[in-house]
C-alpha cells in the first residue's frame, strides 16, 4: 500500500509499505479515507518538531471505515464511519491518574512518534477509535480531531457562558477554538492577519474581528471591554510576542491559554501575572475531548462544511504542500484523499 513518509527534514516520499493486519484481540483494520495537513505535520517536515522522530508517516487528522474487526471488539462494527484519537498512554503515571493522558509520561503520538495515517490503512487499538453518524460528510467528519484541540483549549482556559474570549489567530485551530467557546456562551473577538479569513471568522459567530495590520489591538480590546480586557486569552498564534501581549492584555483573574511549542523565551514580567492573579495554562492534544466533540458534530452545533478548503490526491503531497507554504491566506484546511469519499 502507499503512504506518505518524511524520511528526514525536508525530504517527504511516498513509499510503498505492507498492509497492516491484525495482531491483537481487541484491534480494527481501518481503510483512511481523508486526512488533514495540520501545521504540526509541516513543522515535522521541516524540522521545527522538538517532539517528533524519523523517518516517520505522518498524520493525525483522520476519518476512516471499519473493515476487519479482532474478536474482542465491541463498540465498532465493518462499516462504521470512525476517527482516530491519535495518542496512546500508559494510565499507570500521574499525568493519566490525574485525567491528563494527552501528557502522559510514556505518551505516543500517531504522525509523530508513531506512523500516522498518511496511509492507505491502518491497524489501531478499539479504545482510540470514535464513531461518528453515518450521515456526516467524509470533509465535515475529519475535522473532529482538530475541533478536539480547540475544545481541550476552551477547557484548559475554563471557557464560561459570558466570558470574553480573545483569540489570537485565525487558522484552523484559533477558528476551532472560537466555535467551542461560542457554543460555551462566551463573547469572541479574534485577530488575524488576513481579512479573508477574519470575515469566515465572522460567519463562524466571532463577535468582533482585528486585523493587527490596521487596527490597534490593544485599544480596540481595551474599548470592547470597557478596560477590564478579555478573561480568557487563547494564543493559537504561538510567537514570542503573541505570548507576551497576551500575559499584558489579560483581565484580573483571567486565564491565558499557550499551545505553543517555540524553545525561544518570552520577556514576561511576574507583575502582570501576580497583580492580575493570572493562570498561565498550556494545552497540548486533548483528553476525553472527543465523546464531546462528536456529539456537537452529530447535532450540527460545529459549522464545518465550508472549513475545507482544498482537497489533493494522496500522491498529490508535494502540490499540497505548495499550496499550503506559497498561498496561505487562501487556504482553511487541505485534506488528501485517500480512498473514496463517497457517501
Amino acid at each position: 500500500m502507499k503512504a506518505i513518509q518524511v524520511v528526514r527534514p525536508g525530504k517527504i516520499d511516498i513509499i510503498e509499505k505492507e498492509k497492516p493486519r491484525i495482531t491483537r484481540g481487541d484491534e480494527v483494520l481501518i481503510k483512511v479515507r481523508l486526512v488533514g495537513i495540520c501545521g504540526s505535520d509541516m513543522h515535522i517536515y521541516h524540522g521545527t518538531s522538538p517532539v517528533a522522530t524519523y523517518p516517520r508517516v505522518i498524520g493525525h487528522e483522520m476519518v476512516g471505515e471499519i473493515v476487519e474487526t479482532s474478536s474482542d471488539v465491541t463498540r465498532l462494527a465493518i462499516g462504521d464511519k470512525v476517527v482516530m484519537e491519535p495518542i496512546e498512554w500508559c494510565g499507570e503515571c500521574y499525568a493519566c491518574k490525574s485525567g491528563r493522558k494527552n501528557v502522559c509520561t510514556q505518551l505516543q503520538v500517531y504522525g509523530v512518534h508513531k506512523d500516522g495515517a498518511y496511509q492507505e490503512y491502518m491497524v489501531l487499538p478499539e479504545k482510540i477509535v470514535h464513531k461518528v453518524e453515518s450521515r456526516l460528510d467524509w470533509h465535515e467528519a475529519v475535522l473532529v480531531e482538530p475541533f478536539t484541540i480547540g475544545a481541550q483549549a476552551n477547557w484548559r482556559g475554563d471557557v464560561r457562558a459570558g466570558d470574553i474570549v480573545f483569540i489570537m489567530g485565525a487558522g484552523p485551530i484559533g477558528l476551532c477554538a472560537l466555535q467551542a467557546a461560542k457554543i460555551k456562551g462566551a463573547t469572541c473577538i479574534i485577530t488575524d492577519l488576513s481579512d479573508d479569513k477574519l470575515a469566515f471568522a465572522r460567519s463562524l459567530g466571532a463577535d468582533y474581528v482585528l486585523n493587527p495590520l490596521r487596527d490597534n489591538v490593544n485599544s480596540e480590546i481595551e474599548r470592547i471591554t470597557d478596560g477590564v480586557g478579555p478573561n480568557v486569552t487563547i494564543d493559537a498564534v504561538c510567537t514570542v510576542k503573541t505570548f507576551e501581549q497576551a500575559v499584558e492584555i489579560t483581565s484580573v483573574a483571567g486565564r491565558v491559554v499557550v499551545l505553543g511549542f517555540s524553545e525561544s523565551p518570552s520577556a514576561i514580567a511576574q507583575l502582570h501575572i501576580t497583580k492580575n492573579e493570572l493562570t498561565i495554562v498550556g494545552s497540548r492534544l486533548q483528553s476525553d475531548k472527543f465523546s464531546e466533540v462528536i456529539e456537537w458534530f452529530n447535532s450540527g452545533k460545529i459549522k464545518a462544511d465550508s472549513f475545507v478548503t482544498h482537497r489533493f490526491a494522496l500522491e498529490d503531497i508535494h502540490q499540497a504542500i505548495e499550496l499550503i507554504e506559497t498561498h496561505p491566506n487562501e487556504v482553511r484546511k487541505v485534506v488528501l484523499e485517500v480512498g473514496g469519499v463517497q457517501k
